[in-house]
């Protein structure tokens, strides 16, 4: 059960059990004042960011195929431009540091829950185009609030990753974000929804590396960051990331996204000084769900090892150029951040 949903030994047992009844029927209040709250504003339909990327790398060497698949937040619900999506940033970042063309396809559905990642995954791997060299997964937000039981979420996400995997594809999942960050929820409900959200994400963490994919911990990255800065934050709903918030995420995303590839400078070997570690899959788990931006990555079973990846700053927002446009119009050029520095 993905280490009994990884969290019993890291949170303490069940949440719900710890509330008594009088806080019980506080908790539920909070939930319908946070339904009419929250998504009070509107979000865009999220934009199409479908197309190659780094055009102006173009050489003998094929693109780069790289796919996003999940929720509202892989989608890139509540921002208006392309270019401004994670798969957007994560394909210009990608073509940026491997210097070729990334193609990118962005099969996620907003509103989707980790049961819709098997129809997801039969998308991509129908593509007469051809398989993936890499994917990323943004899911578990929707299996929280809809109350899908955590076994079953990660049984969906560790299907949708081992398929992916036998077809050839590196995976990277962005697991669930912090829930309790959302600004309309108030105590006791942020605390439930904190506690709950972190603990499907330390159960993602093992299920997802157990069938061979990279995990990075979204939640306790943006956790502070939207908590101090919500109106930067969060988009027009009070619940979508804004451009920023997207942007926070894929810078922790992006380093875990080209070591997969074999891409970035900084190997797999430990670093003492960053704080990493070679812990039992389960520890490493819960101990990236408390840890900001956090990669787990499998070593030799049951060991996984525990990185802490130096962030790169983004390349300029780009828009991507349709693939009828690739090979036969002008090239569009590159975006701005073909040098990498740290961030």
């Amino acid at each position: 059960m993905a280490r009994r949903i990884a969290a019993g030994a890291a949170y303490g047992g069940g949440s719900v059990g710890l509330i008594g009844a009088a806080t019980v029927g506080l908790v539920l209040a909070e939930v319908q004042l946070a339904k009419r709250r929250v998504g009070g504003g509107t979000a865009p339909v999220p934009p199409s960011a479908d197309g190659r990327y780094g055009v102006a790398f173009a050489g003998p060497a094929d693109p780069l195929r790289f796919v996003i698949m999940g929720d509202s937040t892989a989608a890139g619900q509540g921002v208006r431009r392309a270019g401004q999506t994670p798969g957007a940033l994560l394909a210009s970042g990608l073509a940026a540091v491997a210097e070729r063309p990334v193609d990118l396809r962005n099969v996620a559905l907003p509103g989707a829950r980790s049961d819709d990642l098997e129809r997801q995954v039969s998308l991509v791997l129908a593509d007469p185009t051809g398989l993936p060299d890499v994917c990323a997964i943004m899911i578990g937000a929707n299996d929280v609030t809809h109350r899908i039981p955590a076994t079953q979420s990660v049984r969906c996400l560790g299907t949708a990753v081992r398929r992916l995997r036998t077809a050839g594809a590196e995976v990277v999942v962005g697991t669930c974000p912090d829930l309790g960050t959302i600004e309309p929820v108030y105590q006791p409900l942020r605390w439930l929804a904190r506690r709950v959200s972190r603990q499907l994400a330390a159960a993602q963490t093992i299920g997802a590396v157990e069938q061979g994919a990279r995990t990075v911990s979204l939640g306790d990255l943006l956790g502070p960051e939207f908590e101090a800065n919500p109106r930067e934050l969060f988009g027009p709903d009070n619940y979508h990331p804004s451009a920023e918030g997207y942007a926070t995420a894929s810078m922790a995303m992006l380093p875990t996204l080209c070591a997969a590839l074999g891409l970035w400078p900084e190997s797999d070997h430990l670093d003492g000084s960053r704080r990493e570690d070679m812990l039992p899959v389960a520890k490493a788990a819960s101990q990236a769900a408390r840890e900001a931006g956090t990669e787990v990555t499998g070593a030799r079973a049951p060991w996984a090892l525990l990185k802490h990846r130096r962030r790169r700053r983004l390349p300029a927002h780009t828009e991507p150029v349709r693939h009828e446009d690739a090979d036969g119009g002008p090239p569009h050029p590159p975006a701005s951040g073909a040098t990498w520095r740290p961030a």
